[in-house]
């Protein structure tokens, strides 16, 4: 049985550094791209937005559902634990054993773009790295959860001392206030900006994402129904800040028509500022948070096949845990070989689209519609956590997830979709088989 050792701060450092992981840097020219002007900071302010009122759903389901697994628990809460729920709660853990990976995979692909400053590496030698990456983080999860949120504070530690070292940077050496009031120069509200924003809302979305992974160790938090909501609104809220931030610091120094083009645009800052050792040292606290970023992340994902298998719901294989230590070992295991083996195949920039196209109907507009559902059906009490003005945030939730979904492409819709159809198909034929929803037999 898991047990409740992850404290408020432990559980507010798994979020963090899952959510700086390697994004922010690699996404930060990317987004100056194609937002092609200083108004590039209105996209990183939607993304926190988006993260905000989103939030505000995980919190209520985290706190009135405190299991592991997540989003599992809620879509099988939200839609009816013996209706439709198992369905849902099927198709999620089905698209977790695809996406989750492509999470993981992209931070280490991230982890082996970066190194490249260092060390020039041949494409061969790039994804030895990033396999690596994978193998070496599955190698650290082997081991008790208290030893994991002592492991997670010390690798949050690293992730501060870059940012702060970043901001720091342009706030002493850059025209720190100059990004800030060039924002708005030529600024046009019109369809081209409403699309640049939402194609650069798919990478600052990207970089945000992982507020929630306290939700998917709801099991193993201590005083869930309070540290739950608390741990990802001081998650975004401190995020939110240094990205912003970190944002503004590196175009004071570096120009945004010369950061757009910059592979590695936070080594070249600090080589503007202090020299080519400063820009080694700072690459190094780079590969640092991408590689805490790998460990959050593979944390979090291995409790959803798990919960999902106790639950009878999945493979019982996934529902073993390590006789001694008293983790998921099947699932941690299983979700690094797949992640290993994308780690190898793909790009990172089709790497962040799919992983949104893949998540978002089943997971982030599926579980905001749920919790419509559940608020009408069940009594306020249920919910130690409400909303202010429910239910507007759950509506602009479900708004923004759609504007996103969009911009992510025809393409990854496409294959979103049909990941899902596929997975119906699946569920479909295991519950005629076993005489599940929606073919249980009355009595």
């Amino acid at each position: 049985m898991l047990q409740r050792k992850l404290s408020l701060t432990q559980a507010t450092a798994i979020n963090m550094i899952d959510m700086v992981g390697i994004g922010p840097f690699i996404t930060l020219p990317m987004v100056i791209g194609m937002m092609n002007g200083p108004y590039f900071l209105y996209a990183w302010l939607a993304g926190a937005l988006l993260s905000f009122v989103d939030a505000m759903v995980w919190s209520e389901l985290g706190a009135a559902f405190p299991r592991a697994g997540g989003s599992y628990n809620f879509l099988k809460e939200a839609y009816g634990p013996k209706g439709a729920g198992k369905m849902m709660g099927f198709l999620f853990v089905w698209q977790t054993m695809i996406q989750a990976p492509l999470v993981i995979a992209s931070a280490s692909i991230g982890f082996a773009s970066y190194l490249s400053y260092l060390l020039p590496l041949s494409s061969l030698a790039s994804k030895a790295v990033s396999g690596g990456v994978v193998i070496l983080i599955v190698i650290l999860l082997y081991r008790k959860i208290e030893a994991i949120g002592k492991i997670s504070t010390f690798l949050w530690g690293g992730v501060l001392l870059t940012l702060l070292w970043i901001i720091g940077g342009g706030i002493a050496h850059g025209h720190f206030f100059e990004p800030i009031q060039q924002m708005n120069d030529g600024l046009t509200m019109n369809y081209a900006f409403i699309a640049a924003m939402g194609f650069a809302g798919v990478k600052t979305v990207y970089s945000y994402l992982g507020y929630y992974n306290v939700c998917h160790l709801g099991a193993e938090i201590v005083h869930p129904a309070k540290n739950i909501p608390r741990s990802m609104f001081i998650s975004i809220a401190g995020i939110s800040v240094l990205y912003l931030a970190m944002n503004i610091s590196v175009t004071s120094v570096i120009p945004w028509q010369e950061a757009k083009n910059s592979e590695h645009v936070i080594s070249v800052f600090m080589q503007h500022l202090a020299g080519n050792t400063a820009a080694i040292v700072v690459t190094c606290l780079v590969l640092w948070v991408a590689f805490a970023s790998v460990f959050s992340a593979t944390l979090g994902y291995s409790r959803i096949p798990y919960a999902a298998a106790v639950d009878g719901a999945f493979f019982k294989v996934f529902a073993k845990l390590h006789p001694t230590r008293q983790f998921p070992h099947i699932s941690l295991l299983v979700l690094g070989g797949i992640a290993f083996v994308f780690s190898l195949l793909f790009r990172l920039s089709d790497v962040i689209s799919a992983i949104l196209a893949m998540r978002i109907l089943v997971q982030f507009i599926g579980q905001a519609i749920g919790l419509l559902w559940l608020r009408r059906r069940k009594s306020t009490e249920v919910f130690p956590y409400k909303m202010p003005f429910f239910p507007l945030p759950v509506i602009l939730a479900i708004l923004l997830w759609i504007g996103i979904l969009i911009s992510t492409g025809a393409k990854m819709v496409l294959t979103g979709l049909l990941v899902i159809a596929l997975g119906l198909i699946v569920y479909l034929i295991k519950a005629k088989s076993t005489h599940d929803w929606p073919f249980k037999k009355e009595p």
